[in-house]
């Protein structure tokens, strides 16, 4: 029999919510200027771009990365002998590539005749001036506990022109910065997005009475613990005589949508890398559309190397064997390159 002078116990109304994660960050700008300099820095020429965010940006682009590396490659297999070993070689091409300019340290014997070339560092090198006739006066480099000053008739600049100063070197692919950083932070945010958990997030709205304060804290812990491994398990909630709405999830914004901008931000994004290197799809691992080839790789790789890798050899070869202490010098150190390049004949 029941008791009409029993109340039902009710259960205390409340609202609650759920923290999920704190907004991520993303990476910086990679071209902005200098708006400091180091103390080694204060009378020389201000580097037009940052100079250690370029040096990171082929480790955290795939597509950038590659592309640098091949043009490296593809000019270091042309090189034959000269004041550079091959290791050096490498340096100093890298540096030129990525940097837009490379430097060569001239090493002298007992009566000052050059006997070798050492690359220097361009992410380090800065152009001392004079403040009265501004000129160029000696290249500025640190050195652990103290700064070495080199004159300028040590060493060697070869550089790829800019329109807007003449001082440093500037490199040629600029105009695909901000694609490798929008590729780079699209892949960054698309594994956090999936470490997380949470994916696009959603609120999970719960409007039934019938629910205790341990079944609602229980889930709540459970939804805390979802993120990271194990994220894609289900969970399963019982509530005897609970309301069909009780309980809901609203999601919020749209997983499919996410999917397709991902896939073409990566896909233009990495298309505009191509073009800033002017470097052929076929040579570059893309894998060509359904129904699409990317030509013959051999032919790529020879019209590649006749109209941007010999230009980068023309230019080394002129900077370091003009010089006149390289030119009177007993000692061979002049730089000396495979400049044959066959086209093949189209049919």
């Amino acid at each position: 029999m029941i008791n009409p002078f029993k109340r039902k116990k009710t259960k205390t109304t409340r609202m609650s919510s759920i923290s999920f994660e704190r907004p991520e960050t993303v990476l910086t700008d990679l071209t902005y200027y200098y708006g400091a300099r180091n103390e080694y820095e204060r009378d020389c020429y201000i580097l037009p771009v940052d100079r250690l965010a370029l040096s990171q940006l082929p480790n955290i682009n795939a597509q950038h990365g590659g592309i640098v590396q091949a043009r490296r490659n593809m000019l270091l297999s042309t090189y034959k002998s000269g004041g550079l070993n091959n290791m050096q070689a490498m340096g100093a091409f890298l540096d030129l590539i990525i940097f837009g300019d490379c430097y060569l340290l001239k090493l002298r014997n007992v009566f000052g005749n050059v006997v070798g070339l050492m690359p220097l560092m361009s992410l380090y090198l800065r152009a001392q001036k004079n403040q009265d006739e501004n000129e160029i006066t000696g290249w500025v480099f640190p050195n652990k506990n103290e700064t070495v000053i080199y004159s300028v008739d040590d060493v060697i600049q070869v550089k790829i022109p800019d329109t807007q100063q003449h001082v440093y070197g500037l490199p040629d692919y600029l105009g695909g910065v901000n694609s490798a950083m929008l590729n780079s932070e699209s892949t960054m945010f698309r594994r956090r997005y999936y470490n997380n958990g949470a994916h696009m997030g959603y609120i999970f709205y719960v409007n039934d009475p019938n629910i205790s304060d341990e079944v609602e804290n229980e889930i709540k812990e459970r939804i805390e613990n979802s993120k990271g491994v194990g994220n894609f398990k289900n969970m399963f909630v019982s509530i005897p005589e609970g309301n069909p709405d009780g309980i809901k999830l609203i999601p919020v914004g749209d997983l499919n949508s996410a999917k397709d901008e991902f896939a073409n931000i990566k896909n233009i994004s990495a298309q505009d890398l191509l073009n800033a290197h002017r470097f052929p799809a076929g040579l570059s691992g893309v894998i060509p559309a359904n129904g699409s080839n990317t030509g013959d790789v051999t032919k790529l790789r020879k019209n590649y190397m006749a109209t941007e890798t010999k230009v980068l050899q023309d230019l080394i070869r002129d900077s370091v064997n003009n010089d006149q202490d390289i030119i009177n010098s007993p000692f061979s150190n002049r730089l000396l390159f495979d400049f044959e390049v066959i086209i093949p004949q189209t049919d």
